[in-house]
């Protein structure tokens, strides 16, 4: 199973945002579509619980069911569960996740504003032992954390497989891959800088956009593959208005911009959990036109 989910890290690693009926509670058969139509389209490596599917406004309990779906709904694609918190909490939703059929477990950076490098360490490595037989994957967001760091973790414990790295730093990026070969690199920064960090050696990329859009990102994934630098730096400049779109307001729009286009194709509501809010009229305007520059059809069958 660690060579599965190793292998399934060089590919697109979407993250399912998680859709909410109107009473606010999570919408089942809404996030099964959302899953379904990514996996029907060819997408084989699904994380939820994963930022974009809103992790840090879910309750426990929703966490829980948020995994049961998705393994459920993912049919043959590798489930890859984001997990977090305090360190207990961590291990405990990685265990759970193991016990409803999770293939692996992607930690989340920890948010507690002082950490070492040692105790970074120590975190990661308490839920990568309680879980020896999932594939684990840090999930990097910060500069601090050094290659040292990595291989005194991947030393300890042979389970962690891979290293989603979101520092927006593609030369640090590329001397880390160097020095830790023997893990799965993957750009955590999404489409916009994945033909950046493929050079690095990131052979997979995280995506949003893969919820609304599968098929454009596994089209940059081939281009990237088939060492088409320039087809996939024309497909790159295409994709660019819908990230920039999201990373709007300090990336405060990462998700509801997602929902919106959902939205708009008929397949969920728009509604987000604070701290996030809704798109004003004018940038749902903007995603109506980015998707129809995607060849989509706009339906806003389950707009909220």
């Amino acid at each position: 199973m660690l060579d599965d989910v190793r292998r399934a890290l060089g590919s697109v690693v979407s993250v399912p945002v998680t859709p909410f009926d109107e009473r606010g509670a999570i919408d089942e058969p809404a996030f099964a579509a959302v899953v379904t139509r990514m996996v029907a389209a060819g997408i084989g490596t699904v994380t939820p619980n994963g930022n974009t599917g809103e992790f840090y406004s879910l309750s426990v309990p929703e966490l829980r069911r948020v995994v049961a779906m998705t393994v459920a709904a993912a049919g043959e694609a590798t489930v890859i569960a984001g997990v977090g918190h305090d360190t207990a909490r961590a291990v405990e939703l990685a265990t759970e996740a193991a016990g409803l059929g999770a293939h692996g477990v992607m930690v989340h950076q920890p948010v507690h504003p002082y950490q070492t490098e040692t105790g970074w360490v120590d975190y990661h490595r308490a839920v990568a032992e309680a879980v020896p037989g999932l594939g684990v994957v840090c999930y990097v967001r910060s500069p601090l954390v050094t290659a040292r760091a990595l291989k005194a973790l991947v030393s300890a414990c042979p389970n962690v497989v891979g290293v989603k790295y979101a520092v927006p730093d593609p030369v640090r990026f590329a001397e880390n891959a160097a020095e830790l070969p023997e893990v799965a690199w993957v750009c955590g920064l999404a489409e916009s800088w994945a033909p950046f960090y493929w050079t690095g050696g990131a052979r997979g990329f995280t995506s949003g956009l893969a919820v609304i859009a599968p098929e454009r990102s596994l089209e940059l994934l081939a281009r990237l593959q088939d060492g088409d630098q320039e087809g996939a730096m024309e497909l790159w400049a295409r994709l660019k208005p819908i990230e920039d779109l999201r990373a709007r307001h300090g990336n405060g729009n990462n998700v509801s911009v997602l929902k919106e286009g959902l939205a708009q194709l008929g397949v969920c509501r728009r509604d987000v959990r604070p701290p996030i809010s809704p798109l004003t009229d004018a940038e749902r305007d903007e995603v109506t036109a980015i998707l129809k520059s995607l060849d989509l059809e706009v339906r806003k069958g389950r707009a909220a």
